[in-house]
């Protein structure tokens, strides 16, 4: 039987033992009293926590917390399976987990001898509360950070082995890792590993008061520099080069598609550079018709053209001494491209129907979502001004590769949006917040924020922005799953298999697969074992039942 078939069927066995007693204002799983709270909430506590404890202190508090849960999550699993062979019992670990809405587990390896007590296992997490809530409270850092998880896995486990059993965090979402990933082993007889005993801090709150207070300041000085919002590795690439382009004079050519928020970061390059006390002046080449490009940029005398009553200064003049932001600049007209190769070169414009040139004093920063080396080969664009214009660029990456910034990004510009018409909301609902996350954004921020602008309008004033109100595409693509109006996500292949079987027959199911695994594998039970995601005792067993039944 395949994992994600047998954790399904695990899953539908612990949904039988979850109640719901309105009566009482209680929830029970088996005999188990749970309690539903919001993620963000926790999330809130988990920061304050952080914040107020230290880092150090606080990672040990929650990882207390998710030792003593995990040991009676094993107690339920226990009396759940009885007599059942032990491997079963920790399946139905991964199955509480997500049934608690705490994580998606996948089992990588798995390999346990309760009567030796030696275990060892590898595991991935995905969707986990905890690194949602770390990274939208703090970003991105340079260490694992699921702390209350690692501590579940480790008392889940130690609680069945009756000895020590120590999970290591090897990757993690929290400092920028795809996945996370965990490792377990059994430790040595008579090793304790980490110290689970509850810190006494009393004595340290004075001193503890001091340090927190010069940890704030220091972390407030590295916050996310006003407009420009994110913590993802690829923001911070992107926000790096800036920084170190702020001083100087340099051309930068900002690269990305439509909507990444090119003006606002060439806004910030501007009020950070020794030119901030100068004019910004920001001009779209592709919004102003081509037989005026000139004018506009450059200037016009009196009677120059057409309607040109009297002298005017174009936008070199006008940013003179500051900073001239050039957006679009693959759309500016070839004639055109030759006057701004010759203004960068010298240091000088000429007004239209002028004969003396202007000396201007301009830092250029240029934009553009074409690929202007491609645009050279097809001559729209010279050679010489791509080179005059690209010896700093810098890459924005588009909003679908820093997912992980969308909770900031919603944070900012609600309370924008919201002032903007008045209508005050509380956010999104966490299956709104999980289909904006989903989402590809072909319009990148610029979509985002129109999104957010119907949402704050849908919404009941003072309420949470929900699914419906967001009004994205009923049907979102989102790399081999699919995320409906609702949020809720199916795995497609899982659900064609299952459509595809004759009847429901989970054992006949069972024994197809294991046989088209044997086949794949020539025979070999270990690589079949590794095609399942089963361990080998696993197989073993299976076919042992098939033997003794005569199948």
């Amino acid at each position: 039987m395949s994992q994600a078939i047998e954790e399904r069927a695990k899953a539908s066995e612990l949904w039988s033992k979850l109640r719901f007693d309105p009566a009482t204002g209680s929830v029970w799983l088996d005999e188990q009293r749970m309690l539903l709270l919001h993620t963000g909430s926790l999330g809130a506590l988990r920061a304050e926590l952080i914040r107020s404890l230290g880092e150090e202190r606080a990672a040990g508090l929650l990882l207390r917390m998710g030792y003593h849960s995990g040991v009676q999550d094993a107690e339920i699993a226990r009396r759940l399976v009885g007599k059942g062979l032990y491997e079963d019992v920790f399946l139905l670990g991964p199955a509480l987990h997500q049934l608690e809405g705490v994580v998606e587990v996948e089992t990588v390896s798995l390999d346990l001898d309760l009567d030796a007590g030696e275990f060892a296992g590898e595991f991935i997490w995905r969707n986990g509360w905890e690194t949602q809530a770390h990274v939208s409270e703090f970003g991105v850092g340079d260490h694992a950070a699921c702390w209350n998880q690692l501590g579940y896995a480790t008392g889940y486990v130690s609680a069945f082995m009756g000895r020590r059993v120590q999970f290591r965090e090897i990757e993690c979402r929290c400092k920028g890792d795809p996945v996370c990933r965990i490792v377990g082993e059994s430790l040595p007889e008579g090793e304790r590993g980490e110290d689970l005993a509850p810190d006494n801090i009393a004595s340290e709150i004075d001193a503890m008061a001091e340090e927190i207070h010069t940890l704030r300041r220091r972390l407030g000085s590295h916050s996310a520099p006003e407009n420009l919002v994110g913590q993802s590795p690829a923001f911070l690439k992107s926000y790096r080069l800036l920084e170190r382009a702020a001083d100087s004079a340099i051309t930068v050519l900002l690269l990305g598609e439509t909507g990444v928020g090119k003006e606002v970061f060439a806004q910030w390059l501007h009020d950070h550079s020794p030119r901030r006390d100068k004019p910004f002046v920001a001009v779209n080449c592709g919004a102003i018709p081509h037989d005026l490009i000139e004018s506009e940029l450059f200037g016009a005398e009196a009677g120059a053209y057409t309607g040109a009553k009297g002298a005017r200064a174009g936008r070199f003049a006008r940013a003179d001494g500051g900073t001239l932001f050039l957006d679009e600049i693959g759309d500016l007209p070839y004639p055109a491209q030759v006057k701004l190769l010759r203004a960068l070169q010298t240091g000088e414009i000429d007004r239209l129907g002028s004969d003396r040139p202007q000396k201007v004093d301009v830092r250029l920063i240029a934009a553009t979502n074409v690929d202007l080396q491609q645009a050279v080969a097809g001559g729209k664009f010279r050679a010489d001004l791509f080179y005059r214009l690209n010896p700093y660029p810098i890459e924005i990456p588009p909003l679908r590769e820093r997912a992980e910034d969308i909770p900031a990004f919603v944070d900012f510009l609600l309370a924008r949006i919201s002032i903007r018409h008045g209508r005050p909301v509380r956010g999104l609902t966490d299956k709104a917040m999980e289909m904006l996350r989903a989402y590809d954004w072909p319009g990148n921020i610029r979509e985002l924020e129109n999104v957010l602008e119907r949402g704050v309008m849908l919404a009941e004033p003072g309420g949470a922005i929900d699914v419906d109100a967001l009004n994205l595409p009923s049907s979102v693509p989102v790399s081999g799953m699919r995320l409906t109006r609702t949020g809720e996500v199916k795995d497609r292949k899982l659900d064609d298999m299952v459509r595809a079987l004759p009847d429901l027959d989970l054992g006949a199911a069972e024994a197809r697969m294991l046989d088209e695994a044997l086949r794949r594998s020539d025979g070999d039970v270990g690589e079949a074992a590794k095609l399942l995601g089963l361990t080998r005792r696993q197989i073993d067993y299976r076919l042992k039942g098939r033997a003794e039944s005569g199948e």
